[in-house]
């Protein structure tokens, strides 16, 4: 374990994610002080650096969900000031928060994802992009889900079953972001694995076991179900078929390995009904630390407490 006894603990912010990262910072503060460390917690705002300058921390924990804690804006504040810092670095940071970059480079690599198109704001507004839209949905073709391309947590996301719901769709999406990511909807089961970087020096990263999210009331794991006590039914380790843990855990690791992860991060995935095979959505470099959250529960089953957890993250910051 590192030496780190002044630990600031960066949440909060002015993402759409807010109300969660206070809740994930809070219980890290907490464990932290559980551990021994002396633990400040920072709600991140025009102030940061000065605060942190003032203070000198031994390292930061960021517990920021979405935005500047995750698309490598505090990262590279944190590079810039001297600060050792949890989780990934700047370029991983990019690559996951963008989730139609991270889904080409996906595809580059061979890593199964569900087909998708993209546009932009401009390309609607400025070069008649919404005349592309009958082809891409006969490509793809209906259902499609339509997302912010830089959003997390379901923030935007909507079902289209239809041509005539992608109008509403679009703008749902568009009002999170100035990208939409147009992807081919998996019906299927909502899947989870997160990897840790090893406690060895040199160990490789470890994926842990996945979680399964079953919404109770809709067909949709959206953001409500997700940090709602009670609105969603999880199963951990998930129960799958054989041979699907072990290829849910590979291509966790291939894309952790791909986007430059480190310390930890969590991978979507979907495993198709009808084909039984499995397709990743996305990478979060950030995961949630909520009572609900999916990192916690996988841990937990692979006999990991989340004080420990916690511990592991932070020996990232020292690591790099």
């Amino acid at each position: 374990m590192s030496a780190a006894k002044k630990v600031a603990v960066l949440k909060g912010g002015r993402s759409l994610e807010r109300g969660v990262s206070l809740r994930s910072g809070a219980q890290v503060k907490d464990a932290l002080e559980r551990l021994g460390h002396d633990a400040m917690a920072v709600d991140v705002g025009p102030g940061l650096v000065t605060q942190l300058l003032a203070a000198q921390p031994d390292a930061a924990f960021i517990a920021m969900h979405g935005g500047d804690g995750e698309d490598g804006t505090v990262q590279e504040l944190m590079e810039a000031i001297g600060v050792p810092y949890t989780g990934s670095g700047p370029a991983a940071c990019i690559q996951c928060a963008d989730k139609v970059l991270a889904k080409h480079l996906m595809r580059a690599a061979g890593i199964p994802t569900p087909d998708f198109h993209s546009f932009s704001e401009a390309s609607f507004k400025e070069l008649g992009g919404a005349a592309a839209l009958g082809e891409v949905e006969r490509r793809i073709d209906f259902p499609l889900v339509v997302k912010p391309a830089c959003q997390g947590s379901a923030l935007g996301v909507k079902f289209a079953r239809s041509a005539a719901e992608m109008p509403g769709a679009l703008v749902a999406a568009f009002s999170y972001d100035r990208k939409v990511l147009l992807e081919r909807h998996v019906k299927g089961r909502d899947l989870a694995v997160s990897v840790l970087d090893s406690e060895m020096a040199e160990g490789e990263p470890v994926a842990l076991p996945g979680v399964e999210a079953v919404p109770r009331d809709e067909d949709f794991y959206d953001f409500e179900a997700r940090y709602e006590i009670g609105m969603t039914t999880f199963v951990c380790p998930a129960e799958l078929p054989e041979g699907a843990t072990a290829r849910a855990q590979e291509l966790a690791l291939e894309v952790y390995t791909l986007l430059g992860c480190h310390g930890v991060a969590r991978v979507d995935l979907m495993l198709d009904d009808d084909s039984g095979e499995l397709a990743v959505l996305e990478c979060n470099v950030v995961p949630g630390l909520t009572e609900t959250s999916l990192l916690p529960q996988a841990a937990d089953a692979a006999g990991i407490d989340f004080d420990t957890l916690v511990a592991r993250i932070l020996q990232s910051a020292f690591t790099r």
